[in-house]
């Protein structure tokens, strides 16, 4: 940190020094010997680099430069009519319209041309041009490569070129990097700085490759945390104008999600397993930047000021849910507690009495049974509707991306030393979407797992000891074993707390 805030300070008195007569040649030079590699050095830290520093600078303003960043209509991938999201880039985001005015999205085709015979260059660059492609694998999510110039991509052979110095990168294009087990699944394209074979067809637009395979399909959190989000972090600062480059296509998933996917992109995808032309862009992302589950972090590179918020913004948008903040309860009103049913692991087993303790204390209870989900449109407008949503940990807590800004979610910890766990991946997450989070932690006698172990068993007395054994052996007792029964003596006092936030 103290090397980047050097950076700045350094930028800053050439600010100073261009004031002073003959200044410019001075602040000229400065800026050529220190502020490009302080540019490089805060938004792209352990980075490969297969050209001189001084040429990233030039390149990511270029690249800048071609980004769109008025309001136009966009079209959905598969040409049907939609409402336009927002421009979301803070620094550059355009008044919303009346809202009594709708933007209609014109259907619209990308210019491509078909190339036969071709050779040589397809983009022709001047020779002081800057080549550049810029990798970072010290990332523990994802390993990414950023191509800022003409690229070449070949899906059947999983290979990606662009005119450099020959090195040689590996990308398996999908944020999961820490499970290697997974990874393994994942098809693995190898980017090449060298010029490649001539071009079948030519883009207009950058690319984005990455993956639909995975964890996709098995939940809405995997659904969301692996790819949907990562996927938004990577592509929004194009303004829809960016081309999807998609290898283990799952159309189940991209029929799911495809009302979210047109606020992303104007064009149709390019499946590119069994695909042996070469397609050829102006720049290119292979790989999908990713901050943390379910969580976009502003400061971070690409967000650019980018957040969660936004990505809120544009599911609203695609379900057209109406609720942005939570409705104002008069005297008499009662708060809506959506509660997510579990039949399977880490169910409630005393639901019933819960809910009744619930409706008692003054909630509105909503129950969603598991299959009520299936319905994403539906459902997403269920929650949006309501002003808190409690369950046990698990994928159906992702739901409370739904929620209005500032709405509750109340998570119930099963037994085990998962708090750190639990909290990680949906209690951060929904302080940063900007709501209140609460958690009850279940104690020793609430669990079923005291029918099952003696109580000076390690699962007791010991519970870090199981994890010591690996996630399998932690997962399978904790998680894919466990019940839950509240202790309503010790519950209530917790609802009655949540059910007061409402009232202040």
């Amino acid at each position: 940190m103290k090397g980047r805030r050097g950076c700045l300070v350094r930028i800053e008195q050439q600010r100073v020094l261009s004031t002073a007569p003959g200044g410019f040649l001075l602040v000229s030079l400065v800026f050529l010997f220190i502020a490009v590699p302080c540019f490089e050095r805060f938004f792209f830290p352990n980075l490969q680099v297969s050209q001189p520093e001084a040429s990233i600078s030039a390149a990511v303003d270029s690249e800048k430069q071609s980004q769109r960043t008025d309001l136009a209509p966009q079209t959905s991938i598969f040409g049907l009519q939609e409402e336009a999201a927002p421009v979301l880039r803070q620094e550059e985001r355009s008044p919303p319209p009346p809202e009594n005015k709708t933007l209609i999205i014109l259907p619209r085709n990308e210019s491509t041309t078909a190339v036969s015979n071709s050779s040589g260059p397809v983009f022709p660059i001047q020779a002081d041009e800057p080549r550049l492609i810029l990798c970072n694998n010290s990332n523990y999510r994802t390993n990414v490569c950023e191509i800022f110039t003409e690229v070449k991509i070949q899906g059947s052979s999983f290979s990606v070129f662009a005119a450099g110095n020959n090195s040689l990168w590996k990308i398996r294009p999908y944020p999961r990097k820490w499970e290697p087990g997974l990874m393994e699944q994942i098809k693995e394209y190898t980017v090449k700085a060298e010029a490649g074979p001539p071009c079948s067809v030519i883009h207009s637009v950058p690319a984005v490759v990455f993956s639909t395979g995975g964890l996709l399909g098995k939940n809405f959190f995997h659904d969301l945390s692996d790819v949907l989000i990562p996927l938004f972090l990577t592509v929004n600062r194009f303004h829809g104008e960016v081309k999807f480059f998609i290898t283990q296509r799952n159309p189940v998933w991209f029929a799911k999600y495809e009302p979210v996917l047109r606020f992303l992109t104007r064009y149709e995808p390019i499946y590119g397993d069994n695909d042996d032309k070469i397609h050829c862009f102006p720049s290119a992302t292979v790989g999908l930047w990713s901050h943390s589950e379910l969580s976009i972090f502003p400061s971070d590179y690409p967000a650019n000021g980018t957040s969660m918020t936004d990505f809120r913004r544009i599911l609203r948008a695609a379900y057209n849910l109406k609720r942005e903040f939570p409705r104002r309860l008069e005297p008499g009103d009662k708060p809506r507690l959506l509660f997510l049913s579990r039949k399977q692991s880490r169910s409630l087993l005393n639901e019933r009495a819960v809910l009744a303790m619930a409706r008692k204390l003054g909630f509105k209870v909503v129950v969603a049974p598991p299959e009520a989900v299936k319905n994403m449109a539906k459902f997403a407008k269920t929650v949006n509707s309501c002003d808190l949503l409690m369950g046990v940990h698990g994928a159906g807590l992702t739901n409370m991306v739904f929620l209005p800004t500032n709405a509750t979610m109340v998570q119930v910890i099963p037994w085990g030393e998962l708090k750190y766990a639990c909290k990680y991946s949906y209690g951060d997450p929904a302080l940063g979407m900007g709501m209140r989070y609460r958690e009850y932690e279940v104690g020793m006698e609430e669990t079923s797992l005291k029918d099952v172990y003696a109580r000076d068993h390690p699962v007791f007395k010991d519970p870090l000891s199981i994890h010591k054994q690996g996630y399998a052996v932690a997962w399978d007792i904790f998680i894919s074993h466990q019940n839950v029964t509240v202790d309503l003596r010790r519950f209530r006092p917790f609802l009655k707390e949540t059910l007061e936030s409402f009232r202040h």
